[in-house]
């Protein structure tokens, strides 16, 4: 079986002020930045607070190799604020592209992991956060992105 966590598609990293982020990193040369596509609809969303999930706002920025996150989580109770609350802006979680979604979730829990967020779209694409933080230094997510989709998706 393929190793869950061998492909990163990108590093998400909470901050407070979105607009000033991307300033910074443009500044040094990482550009351009897009609006997080949050495309499609879920036909199975299970996240700890719904309205925060919705009113996450994030830009993103393909690297050569990478994707670069910055999500500026609402004020209103989420994982991502609680983080950013106690330990200020930094690395939220790493995401790793999957070539089937369900299977890696499954894979996942078979390793004794927890899932903290999942959704999962029609056509197969979607995520899975899994309870890494205390063992693994940092959240790990798997994605699935959706066929038609630029390669970006939190």
């Amino acid at each position: 079986m393929k190793p869950l966590f061998d492909s990163l598609h990108h590093v998400c990293i909470v901050v407070h002020d979105l607009e000033r982020a991307v300033a910074y990193w443009q500044r040094l040369g990482a550009g351009p930045w897009f609006d997080y596509p949050k495309a499609g609809t879920y036909i199975d969303f299970d996240v700890p607070n719904a309205e925060a999930s919705q009113a996450m706002r994030y830009k993103c920025c393909d690297l050569g190799n990478v994707q670069i996150q910055l999500c500026q989580p609402p004020l209103l109770d989420c994982p991502q604020r609680r983080f950013l609350d106690a330990h200020g802006e930094g690395v939220y979680h790493l995401g790793f592209e999957v070539a089937d979604r369900d299977a890696a979730e499954a894979q996942g829990r078979a390793l004794g992991l927890a899932v903290t967020a999942r959704g999962r779209r029609a056509d197969g694409s979607g995520f899975a956060y899994f309870d890494t933080r205390d063992a693994a230094g940092v959240t790990l997510e798997i994605r699935k992105t959706p066929a038609a989709a630029p390669s970006s998706e939190g």
